[in-house]
C-alpha cells in the first residue's frame, strides 16, 4: 500500500472541499436565486428583490471592453426593447469596478444595468467565479434566467456571447407560454 505525505493528503483533501463548495454553490434550476446588493455603472444600489414580478436575465461575464465581453452586451443592447415588451430586465455582472462599468456602458451606449462586484462576493455566491491563468479571479459566462417569483428557471454555463441573448430572450417566451405580451 502505497503511503503520501501529510501534506499531500491535507492538499488534496482541501482541493476536493473546494471543489464541492464551487459545484455546490451554483444555484440549480427550480431554486430561489441567491440574494444580492450590488452598485451599478452610476453607483446606484440595486438588489435582486427590486425585480420581483419581472423576468430578470443575470449574466455573468469576464471582463468589460474585451470583444467577446462587448459582443455580448452589445446584443443585449440590440434586444432591450424585446426583452422589456416581455417584462424581463437584463443584469450584467463583472468583477470590475463602477468606473469601469460606466465606461463601458458609455463606448457601448449599453441601455441596460452593469453590477460592479468587485470583492467577488456574489459571483462566487452564483458559482461562476473562475481563476484564469493561475492568479486572476474572473466571471465565468453564465447567464441565470430568473422568474418573476425569484426563482431559477434556466442556467446557461460558459455560453457563446454571440447569439445568447436570442436564445434567452427566446427562452423567456417559451417559459410564459408563447405569450409575448407583460
Amino acid at each position: 500500500m502505497t503511503q503520501f505525505p501529510k501534506t499531500s493528503v491535507w492538499l488534496l483533501t482541501a482541493l476536493c472541499a473546494v471543489a464541492l463548495t464551487a459545484s455546490a454553490a451554483i444555484p440549480q434550476v427550480g431554486s430561489q436565486a441567491p440574494a444580492f446588493r450590488l452598485q451599478d455603472q452610476d453607483g446606484k444600489w440595486h438588489a435582486l428583490g427590486d425585480y420581483k414580478g419581472k423576468w430578470v436575465a443575470l449574466y455573468f461575464y469576464p471582463k468589460d471592453a474585451t470583444p467577446g465581453c462587448t459582443t455580448q452586451a452589445c446584443e443585449f443592447r440590440d434586444n432591450v426593447f424585446a426583452f422589456d415588451k416581455e417584462g424581463a430586465v437584463i443584469l450584467g455582472v463583472s468583477v470590475d469596478d463602477v468606473a469601469s462599468h460606466k465606461a463601458f456602458a458609455k463606448e457601448h451606449s449599453l441601455p441596460f444595468t452593469l453590477l460592479a462586484d468587485p470583492d467577488k462576493a456574489v459571483t462566487r455566491q452564483y458559482g461562476v467565479l473562475k481563476t484564469y491563468m493561475g492568479v486572476m479571479e474572473l466571471a465565468r459566462r453564465d447567464t441565470f434566467l430568473i422568474d418573476p417569483q425569484g426563482k431559477v428557471a434556466r442556467h446557461y454555463e460558459s455560453v457563446d456571447p454571440e447569439g445568447h441573448s436570442k436564445v434567452v430572450l427566446a427562452d423567456i417566451k417559451t417559459l410564459k407560454g408563447g405569450n409575448s405580451s407583460k
